[in-house]
């Protein structure tokens, strides 16, 4: 084997090597495009859901201090009792502080980050 065909091979070999490299770089910066909006997709579905779900809240509990106004004769006692409501709320989910959110958010994101 000449001298010449050893720098031919080595020469092959930088060339496909750079090749790859380049190929590689091209696969994961799509790889992490689609990566980002599928996350861009999920939060964005997640925030309008919940900004629905919020609204609907508001015109229920709209309606049931109006009612409670109406069944006690004192619509300012009704909004208490929705505000009270709301309070116990809050620190009965204070009290269980479970993670819900960050655990659906995790199993979604390693899903949309590791299976892909």
């Amino acid at each position: 084997m000449s001298f010449q065909d050893i720098k031919e091979n080595a020469d092959a070999i930088q060339e496909n090597t750079k090749a790859y490299i380049e190929t590689s770089i091209k696969y994961y910066k799509l790889w992490g495009f689609k990566v980002v909006m599928k996350s861009t997709s999920l939060l964005l579905k997640f925030f309008l859901i919940a900004i629905c779900f919020i609204v609907v809240l508001f015109f229920i509990s709209l309606a049931l201090a109006f009612a409670l106004g109406a069944y006690f004769d004192n619509y300012a006692i009704g909004f208490l009792i929705v505000a009270l409501l709301y309070l116990v709320l809050a620190f009965i989910l204070y009290l269980v502080r479970f993670n819900f959110l960050k655990i659906y958010l995790l199993n979604k994101f390693s899903e949309i980050f590791f299976n892909d």
